[in-house]
């Protein structure tokens, strides 16, 4: 692996000063970058996929949907629609993406929208429901289209951005000196008892600027699983009686949670669209037992396989600490930003 990096890593220079010189070009403003007169909270990270972005948007939309109209934008990565595009009742997966789906599927209290280019998405959503208070950007950190009033970057607690190479050598999408446009820097999947002492090796690891912060979470799973009409504790699930799939990127999370043997194990690229052959095999494979997956290829999976034998693990992030700190933060960006003047000032 280090000589295959070795080789891969003049690429890696070539990629990552194309985006530098991106960057520099919308930073001096020879780039034109749109910012608009409400609240928006972008959420992303600087490295392909994995890092909990999904569960981190759920975060705020329980955090902020109660007080204010929410609205998420994201680009709808496999739909098979084009241009802007308001979930409604007749809005089906496909139509939408996989996590956009969830996100309309769980919470009725807010809108759900995609559009590749989010600017373009930010007008339409304005122009068609004018009442919104806040939108979340979905992984839109290098979208530098649109200029978010906060951003959120992400990164994954064993595979820290301050670690790792630009594509191809690595992982990350641009330089790490990207993380400087962070507003606040989210260690996600981390172990559930890490130390203090460990978070503040973290913390001069990413080396940040005076005014960024830095918050470390893990990934919350339910004792449950469930699917449209059953719902089963998870400990009284035999081991022989399960198999367990996934389409997400980096899936060990979810497998080392189930305990699940490896030859019980089926793993399908992120994202993925299950075919007619693919659905063969779980059904051959799970030989009339139950099918575990995770929320996100629930909603991929649901229709396509009995629905006595599918169900998902539902996961939610969850804070080690400061998570007040960070809520009355984000709380108090809405609020001051917002157009109904609600401010928390506490």
């Amino acid at each position: 692996m280090k000589r295959l990096r070795k080789i891969l890593f003049p690429f890696s220079l070539i990629y990552g000063c194309i985006a530098a010189i991106r960057n520099f070009m919308f930073d001096f403003g020879w780039k034109k970058q749109t910012e608009f007169d409400l609240p928006v909270i972008c959420v992303g990270n600087l490295s392909v996929g994995g890092t909990g972005k999904t569960p981190q948007i759920e975060y705020l939309i329980r955090l902020l949907s109660q007080d204010f109209k929410t609205v998420t934008l994201s680009r709808g990565y496999k739909r098979k629609t084009a241009g802007f595009y308001l979930a409604d009742a007749s809005t089906k997966m496909e139509d939408i993406g996989d996590e956009p789906f969830q996100y309309f599927s769980k919470f009725k209290n807010i809108h759900v929208a995609v559009d590749a280019k989010r600017v373009n998405g930010v007008s339409q959503i304005l122009k068609e429901l004018p009442n919104t208070e806040v939108i979340l950007l979905d992984d839109a950190f290098q979208h530098r289209f649109i200029k978010a009033g906060f951003y959120i970057l992400l990164t994954k607690y064993d595979e820290l951005y301050c670690n790792d190479l630009v594509l191809p050598a690595g992982n990350l999408r641009e330089f790490k000196s990207g993380a400087k446009r962070a507003d606040v820097v989210i260690v996600t999947k981390c172990p559930a008892d890490l130390s203090l002492d460990e978070q503040n090796k973290i913390r001069k690891k990413l080396n940040l600027k005076a005014n960024q912060e830095v918050y470390f979470t893990t990934i919350g799973y339910h004792k449950e699983i469930t699917n449209t009409t059953e719902v089963f504790e998870l400990n009284n699930v035999d081991d022989d009686s399960f198999i367990a799939i996934a389409g997400i990127a980096k899936p060990e999370y979810f497998y080392k949670h189930l305990k699940v043997e490896k030859n019980k194990i089926l793993t399908f690229p992120d994202h993925h669209h299950f075919s007619e052959n693919d659905i063969d095999l779980i059904l051959k494979k799970a030989d009339g037992g139950k099918i575990i997956t995770t929320e996100k290829d629930f909603m991929r999976l649901q229709g396509k396989l009995p629905n006595e034998q599918l169900f998902y693990l539902p996961i939610e992030t969850q804070f080690l600490n400061n998570a007040e700190s960070f809520n009355k933060k984000i709380k108090k960006y809405v609020g001051k930003s917002s157009r109904n003047s609600i401010v928390y000032s506490k």
